[in-house]
């Protein structure tokens, strides 16, 4: 690696920092304020529970969310600085290519992406886990739709299939729960009961006045009783499907659930797809938006790096829109949620080759 190369990577990766650094207090300083009440009336709550518990994991997760923002400012604004003190034209003068000039761009874009991808694939969902129990303590108000599943079906095996009227995951009781058991398309047998009751201290359901019936090929045989205490593959937590329980699942564990739902017979998982898929795609990112910055700072403009950082701006600001716009097409049932999470880098890819080939001429 040439001198030149180092002393662009090292300009790179401080703008970068520099540039995340001073994002973050900014969010701090917002979450405070909107908080500080909250803080305050907790008689339990101390300082350290604060930073330790929340702050600390307000910090890892929202440095993850600003790293494409902060990294394209960051090249937009030292590479308009290059261009600004006619470095650039000493670069080009010693006839280095555009394409060569991008190498310690590439190397620093990759040293992020490999940053990234740890933080969006193991560090945050880890890392939310413990900031999402802290906000439902201490911050959010407890909904009771928050706790209660209602109308629950589940796919246990190719044959096995189970029912919940409702069931409360706060105290692990429900009502009017049935499973059916097929041979083909025809049912073999079926228990119902009135109450359902998880103990997890032997990990085992108690049913209250149930009734089981066999069927047979020549006759049903029938009976009931008043509690019936049995295992089922399957525990509370496996009931309950929201986007936000993706968040907080690493990546081996939330495939894993997703695969493990899918033969259960869930039937819209796409809220969690696009959260296994978008930990990839978004920090992809940073190879093209690299590249879009640096065409867009590499010539010198009227103006000097104002024009540059808010044409960078107004490219992040709809870059953004249309990640989010994706991420709400790609959680609709049917919608192809792995191409739906790509579209816009697919996009930003196309613009990024398109102003990497002018800036090459």
């Amino acid at each position: 690696m040439r001198i030149l190369d180092r002393y662009i990577l090292k300009r790179y990766l401080i703008t970068f920092i520099f540039t995340l650094l001073i994002l973050i207090p900014i969010a701090i300083a917002i979450d405070i304020a909107e908080k500080i009440d909250k803080f305050l009336s907790s008689d339990t709550l101390t300082l350290f529970e604060i930073v330790n518990d929340y702050y600390l994991n307000f910090i890892i997760y929202y440095a993850n969310t600003f790293m494409p923002l902060a990294l394209f400012v960051a090249v937009i604004f030292f590479t308009s600085k290059l261009s600004n003190n006619t470095e650039i034209v000493a670069i080009t003068n010693a006839r280095i290519s555009f394409t060569r000039f991008l190498f310690p761009y590439m190397v620093g874009a990759t040293l992020v992406t490999i940053l990234a991808l740890a933080m969006n694939h193991f560090v945050v969902p880890n890392s939310s886990k413990i900031r999402k129990k802290f906000e439902k303590t201490y911050i959010s108000k407890h909904k009771y739709g928050d706790d209660v599943v209602q109308n629950f079906s589940l796919q246990l095996s190719d044959s096995t299939y189970i029912f919940i009227r409702n069931f409360n995951l706060k105290n692990n009781t429900g009502f009017d729960f049935s499973t059916e058991l097929y041979d083909g398309d025809r049912i073999k047998q079926k228990l119902t009961s009135n109450f359902i009751t998880w103990k997890p201290k032997d990990s085992t359901f108690r049913l209250s006045k149930y009734k089981m019936r066999r069927i047979f090929k020549n006759r049903d045989s029938i009976f009931s009783g008043v509690t019936l205490d049995t295992v089922f593959p399957f525990s509370p937590k496996d009931l309950l499907y929201k986007a936000a329980l993706a968040q907080e699942m690493p990546s081996n564990e939330l495939y894993s659930f997703i695969k493990t739902s899918q033969r259960r017979g869930v039937k819209n998982l796409n809220s969690y797809l696009v959260e296994f898929h978008k930990r990839t795609s978004l920090p992809m990112a940073s190879y093209f938006l690299t590249i879009i910055a640096v065409a867009l700072a590499f010539k010198k403009r009227r103006g000097g790096t104002g024009v540059n950082l808010a044409l960078g701006f107004g490219l992040m600001f709809i870059y953004i829109f249309f990640l989010k716009v994706s991420e709400v097409l790609g959680a609709v049932a049917g919608a192809n949620s792995l191409l739906t999470v790509w579209i816009p880098n697919i996009v930003f890819g196309t613009l990024a080759f398109y102003l990497y080939y002018n800036a090459r001429k």
